[in-house]
C-alpha cells in the first residue's frame, strides 16, 4: 500500500513538473508564445539561443527565461489591465427626499468598462447593486377570458384602485395595465361555426368572440379607468382546456410601445385555470411556421395567431429575459404543480394561488414582487469564443457564495447593497482578434454594466519587425522579435533552406559527430544541415550542443537530487555553486558545520571534509568529535575530590590532600551564587551529584583564562526531608477501621437479602397449598327441621 502511495505521488509530482505550457505550445513567434498562458515570455534577445536549440526555446516561463541568461528587460511579457470608463455611484435616497426621475437612479455601479485580456490572465473588478427605495413599477395583468374564469373576471373588475392603494406603500410611482386572452382562431381549438364564432359559450350564455389576445388597457397610472376598462370585459370560449397564453405573453414582452413598458421594474401578473399550449402544438390546426419574436398587434389586437405558432418556453424565456420582465403565475391550486415547473425554468418568476376573493389577488400580487424584489441574481450576454466568467457573491450578513450560486444574493431588503467580485478570462485570442462587447445586468432590471473586451495577441516587439530582413538569409524572412520568421517555402532557424531540400545525404553528413553513423546523436532532426535537438517529456530537460550531443539531466546525483541540488548540469558535467566541490557537487567547502562548541574545528580531535568531521582519535565520535561515550563525565570525575574537601565524606575522604589537590576550591552560600555561563569569559560545567546519605551537593568546574581549574561549591547538602510518623500511622489506623465498617455493613446487607429471599419463598409455599374443602358423605346433622301443616305463614 505505502509504495502504490508512493508510486502516486511521484506520478502526481511528475505531472506538475512536467506540464509547462509555454514550452508545450511549441511557438514560432511571440505572438503564439503569449497566447500559450500567462507565465509565458518571449526572450527577444538574438544571441540567446544556444548551438541545436530551436526557435521556440525562446518561449519559456520568466524564471527559466532569466535563469538561462536573458535579462528582463529582453522579455516580452505583456500585461492584461482594465479601464473604467463609467462609474456613477448608486442612489443614496436617504441622503435627500427629493424625487427623482426613473433614469437618474442608479442601482448598479461601475455602468462600462473596459478590459484588456492576456490568455490565461484573469481581469477581475467588483460590480456592486443597491436596491433603490421608491423604485417605480409598471404592472401588467394578463387575463384568460375563457368561460371558466367568469367568477374570476368579477373579482379583477374591482382590482385596479385597491391595487394602486397597497402599491403605493411601496412605490409613489405605480402604473398598471390589463390584456386578456383566449385562444388561436382556428380549428379545432375554437368552434369555427358562424354561430360560435359570434357567440362560443351554449345555452343562454351571452359570450363575446373568442380572440387570441387584446392589449385592452395600456399601462396608466388612473386606477379607476383599469376598473371601467375591465368591467366592460366578456368572457368568451374555446373548446379545448390548454390556452393560447404564450401567444400573449410574447406580444405583452416584445410590444414594449404599445403596453407603456418604461425602464423600471416590469411585472406581468398571468391569470389563469388552465394549462398552455406550446411550440409544436400549432401543427393540429395546419401552423407549422415558428413564431417569430416580433410584435403583431393591429388596433391592440394579435392578428397572427393563425400564422405563427406558439412560441418554445426557452423563446419566452429569452424575450422576458431581454425586456426585463418578471413574471407572476397567478393560477388554480389543480394546476399549481404545472406552473412551479414552468418557474424553475423561467428566472425571476413566482408562483401564486388564484382564490376567489379581489383582496387575495392583491395579496398574492405584493407578495410575489417581494419575493422576486428581494434576490438579485446577474446574468451576461453571449461570451466571445474561448472567454469565460466567474462570479463570487458578498451577500448580507457575511455570506459568501461561488460558482453558479456566485450570481445571486437572498433576502435583499430595500436599501441593501451586495457586491459582486467578477473575473474575465480568455484562453487564447478570438479567430478576429477585435474588441469584443459583453454586457452583465440583474435579471429583471433594466440597469447593466457594458464591458468592453480588447485581446492581447501580439507582442510590442512585433511593431518593430522587419520584413524580408538580411538577417534571414538575404531576405526570405522577417526579424521579428529576436528570431527569423520565414516566409513560406523556407525553413531553418535563419530561413536558410528551401523546404524542397531539407532531407538530402550531402546536409545530413554534416550532422554527424566524428563520422558518426548517428544524425544528431539520435537526440535531434537534421533541418538544414544543422542539428535541432529533440524537446523531452520534461519540459526542464534539454538537449543541445551542435550535435545534440550535451544534455541538462544526465550529470552525477546525490541524495537523489541532480548535482546534489547545489550546482547546474552542462553538457553532462555538474558546475557546482559556490563554497561546493564534488563531481555532484556533494562536498561542501564550509566548516562551520565542524566548528566544535570550544571554536575549534572537530574539537582538535578530527579534520573537516565535504563539511563533516572525520574523527582521528576513535573514543570521540559525533558530528563535531565532542561526543565520549566511553570516557567518565567532567562531573563525575570531580564527584569525590568535592566531597572529601568540603564535607569531609566519600570515598576520597581518607586521601583527599594526596588525590584532590589539583583544583583551586571556592566555597559559596547558595546554588545563586555560583558563576554562570554567560557571566563567564571561559566555559562553566554545572553538577549536580548525590552522596550515601541520598543528600544532594551542587558545584561548578571550569578552566580560567589562567589555564587552572576553579570548583565553586555550594557549602551546604540539599537533603531530602524525613518522613512525619504520627500522620502515617493516624492513617494507616484509620484505614484499618473504615476496612473493618465497610466489612460489617457488607456482611449485614447479605444477611438481610437472605433473609428476604428466605420469607418470599416461605410466602409462595404458604399460597400454594390446596385444602380439600367437600362435605363428608357419612356425616348427618343433627338439626331436624318439622313444618306444621296447619301454619300459614300468619
Amino acid at each position: 500500500e505505502i509504495r502504490s502511495k508512493m508510486m502516486t505521488l511521484c506520478v502526481y509530482v511528475c505531472m506538475c513538473v512536467c506540464v509547462n505550457e509555454c514550452i508545450n505550445a511549441n511557438a514560432k513567434h511571440c505572438g503564439e508564445c503569449i497566447q500559450a498562458g500567462a507565465k509565458c515570455g518571449w526572450c527577444k534577445d538574438p544571441n540567446f539561443l544556444k548551438q541545436g536549440e530551436t526557435v521556440s526555446t525562446h518561449c519559456d516561463e520568466l524564471q527559466s527565461l532569466m535563469k538561462r541568461g536573458c535579462t528582463i528587460s529582453m522579455i516580452e511579457n505583456p500585461r492584461g489591465e482594465q479601464v473604467t470608463l463609467k462609474n456613477k455611484k448608486v442612489t443614496d435616497r436617504s441622503k435627500g427626499p427629493e424625487k427623482l426621475k426613473p433614469e437618474d437612479i442608479t442601482q448598479i455601479q461601475p455602468q462600462k468598462l473596459s478590459l484588456t485580456l492576456r490568455s490565461g490572465e484573469p481581469q477581475s473588478f467588483k460590480l456592486t447593486f443597491k436596491r433603490a427605495e421608491d423604485y417605480p413599477i409598471d404592472l401588467y395583468y394578463l387575463m384568460d377570458l375563457s368561460y371558466s374564469m367568469k367568477d374570476d373576471l368579477e373579482n379583477v373588475k374591482n382590482l385596479g384602485t385597491s391595487l394602486m392603494l397597497e402599491m403605493q406603500k411601496i412605490t409613489s410611482d405605480f402604473r398598471i395595465g390589463f390584456g386578456s386572452f383566449v385562444e388561436k382562431t382556428v380549428m379545432p381549438y375554437i368552434s369555427t361555426t358562424p354561430a360560435k364564432l359570434l357567440n362560443p359559450c351554449t345555452g343562454d350564455q351571452n359570450c363575446t368572440s373568442p380572440f387570441s389576445y387584446k392589449n385592452v388597457l395600456k399601462l396608466t397610472s388612473d386606477g379607476k379607468k383599469f376598473n371601467t376598462l375591465v368591467g366592460q370585459q366578456h368572457i368568451s370560449g374555446n373548446l379545448d382546456s390548454p390556452e393560447g397564453g404564450f401567444d400573449a405573453i410574447m406580444q405583452v414582452a416584445v410590444c414594449g410601445e404599445q403596453i407603456g413598458w418604461r425602464n423600471v421594474t416590469r411585472l406581468l401578473v398571468f391569470s389563469t385555470d388552465a394549462g398552455f399550449h406550446f411550440a409544436g402544438d400549432g401543427k393540429l390546426g395546419g401552423i407549422v411556421l415558428p413564431n417569430d419574436g416580433k410584435c403583431h398587434l393591429e388596433n391592440n389586437v394579435y392578428t397572427m395567431s393563425h400564422y405563427y405558432d406558439y412560441p418554445s418556453i426557452a423563446h419566452l424565456v429569452q424575450k422576458l429575459s431581454d425586456n426585463n420582465i418578471q413574471t407572476i403565475f397567478a393560477v388554480t391550486e389543480e394546476f399549481q404543480p404545472v406552473y412551479q415547473e414552468l418557474k424553475n425554468l423561467i428566472p425571476k418568476s413566482a408562483v401564486g394561488t388564484l382564490s376567489a376573493n379581489s383582496s387575495n389577488v392583491i395579496n398574492l400580487i405584493i407578495d410575489a414582487y417581494n419575493s422576486l424584489s428581494s434576490e438579485v441574481i446577474l446574468e451576461n450576454s453571449k461570451l466571445p469564443e474561448g472567454v469565460t466568467i466567474s462570479y463570487i457573491s458578498h451577500c448580507k450578513n457575511g455570506v459568501v457564495s461561488e460558482g453558479e450560486n456566485g450570481r445571486k444574493c437572498s433576502n435583499i431588503s430595500i436599501g441593501d447593497q451586495v457586491t459582486f467580485s467578477i473575473s474575465v478570462t480568455s484562453k487564447g485570442c478570438p479567430k478576429q482578434g477585435k474588441p469584443e462587447t459583453i454586457k452583465i445586468k440583474p435579471l429583471g432590471f433594466t440597469e447593466e454594466v457594458e464591458i468592453t473586451l480588447n485581446f492581447i495577441c501580439d507582442c510590442e516587439c512585433q511593431k518593430y519587425s522587419v520584413k524580408n530582413s538580411q538577417d534571414c538569409h538575404f531576405g526570405n524572412g522577417t526579424n521579428e522579435c529576436g528570431a527569423c520568421r520565414c516566409n513560406e517555402g523556407r525553413v531553418g532557424k535563419q530561413c536558410e533552406c528551401s523546404s524542397n531540400d531539407v532531407a538530402t545525404e550531402d546536409m545530413d553528413r554534416t550532422c554527424r559527430k566524428d563520422n558518426s553513423t548517428d544524425i544528431c546523436s539520435n537526440n535531434g532532426d537534421c533541418v538544414c544541415g544543422t542539428c535541432e535537438c529533440k524537446k523531452r517529456d520534461n519540459p526542464e530537460e534539454r538537449y543541445s550542443g551542435q550535435y545534440c550531443e550535451c544534455d541538462n539531466f544526465n550529470c552525477d546525483r546525490s541524495g537523489n537530487k541532480l548535482c546534489g541540488g547545489h550546482g547546474r548540469c552542462e553538457c553532462k558535467v555538474c558546475v557546482c555553486d559556490p563554497m561546493w566541490t564534488g563531481s555532484a557537487c556533494d562536498c561542501s567547502l564550509d566548516n562551520s558545520t565542524c566548528m566544535a562548541s570550544n571554536k575549534q574545528i572537530c574539537n582538535g580531535r578530527g579534520i573537516c571534509e565535504c563539511g563533516t568531521c572525520k574523527c582521528n582519535d576513535a573514543k570521540f565520535q559525533g558530528p563535531t568529535c565532542e561526543t565520549c561515550p566511553t570516557c567518565p563525565g567532567v562531573c563525575a570525575e570531580n564527584k569525590e575530590c568535592v566531597q572529601c574537601q568540603v564535607f569531609g565524606t566519600g570515598e576520597k575522604k581518607d586521601t583527599c590532600k594526596r588525590h584532590c589537590s589539583y583544583f583551586k576550591l571556592i566555597k559559596v552560600k547558595d546554588r545563586d551564587k555560583l558563576p554562570q555561563p554567560h557571566d563567564s569569559s571561559y566555559p562553566v560545567m554545572h553538577c549536580k551529584e548525590r552522596d550515601a546519605n541520598d543528600c544532594w551537593f551542587y558545584y561548578t568546574y571550569a578552566v580560567n583564562n589562567n589555564t587552572e581549574k576553579e570548583v565553586h561549591v555550594v557549602e551546604t547538602l540539599d537533603c531530602p526531608p524525613s518522613p512525619d510518623i504520627i500522620p502515617i500511622v493516624a492513617g494507616v489506623v484509620a484505614g484499618i477501621v473504615l476496612i473493618g465498617l465497610a466489612l460489617l455493613l457488607i456482611w449485614k446487607l447479605l444477611m438481610i437479602i437472605h433473609d428476604r429471599r428466605e420469607f418470599a419463598k416461605f410466602e409462595k409455599e404458604k399460597m400454594n397449598a390446596k385444602w380439600d374443602t367437600g362435605e363428608n358423605p357419612i356425616y348427618k346433622s343433627a338439626v331436624t327441621t318439622v313444618v306444621n301443616p296447619k301454619y300459614e305463614g300468619k
